[in-house]
């Protein structure tokens, strides 16, 4: 067994060879990026903070949002259904009867995985992420995959 890591600037890399695997005659290597999760994470929002590669518009209450049609889809079976019936190369959806102060939160919840609510703003504001059935926001047996 071995581990060997590589050093900044390249630590995102790990090599394990636990169990090799033959595929014929050439072993096979286990190749892992440390803090995958964490690095995505943290693209998408860099993406979503410099507007970069966005490719979908929500509006709503007069102002717009600019998105990424995959990371709303991943995030939301109501937004996967929708983007996929309405193909359309940068679409804009208007979000009815959606606060925009929510649309902003969601959209916060959805590149990050979290977000603040005030108190008096929660049940409505899950009422919203429950209608557009937002992952990890609504109960999974009330959202469609």
């Amino acid at each position: 067994k071995f581990v060997i890591s590589f050093l900044p600037p390249v630590d995102i890399f790990c090599l394990f060879d636990s169990q090799p695997k033959m595929a014929g005659d050439q072993q096979q290597f286990f190749l892992k990026w440390n803090d995958f999760q964490s690095n995505m994470v943290t693209s998408f929002k860099h993406l979503r903070d410099e507007k970069s590669f966005t490719d979908v518009t929500l509006a709503c209450d007069g102002q717009t949002c600019k998105a990424h049609k995959m990371v709303l889809s991943a995030c939301s079976p109501y937004f996967k259904t929708l983007l996929e019936e309405n193909p359309s190369k940068h679409p804009i959806i208007i979000l009815k009867d959606v606060p925009f102060q929510h649309l902003s939160a969601i959209l916060e919840f959805i590149y990050s995985g979290e977000v603040n609510v005030p108190q008096d703003q929660l049940n409505v504001f899950l009422k919203t992420a429950e209608r557009l059935k937002v992952k990890g926001l609504t109960d999974p047996q009330h959202s469609n995959n």
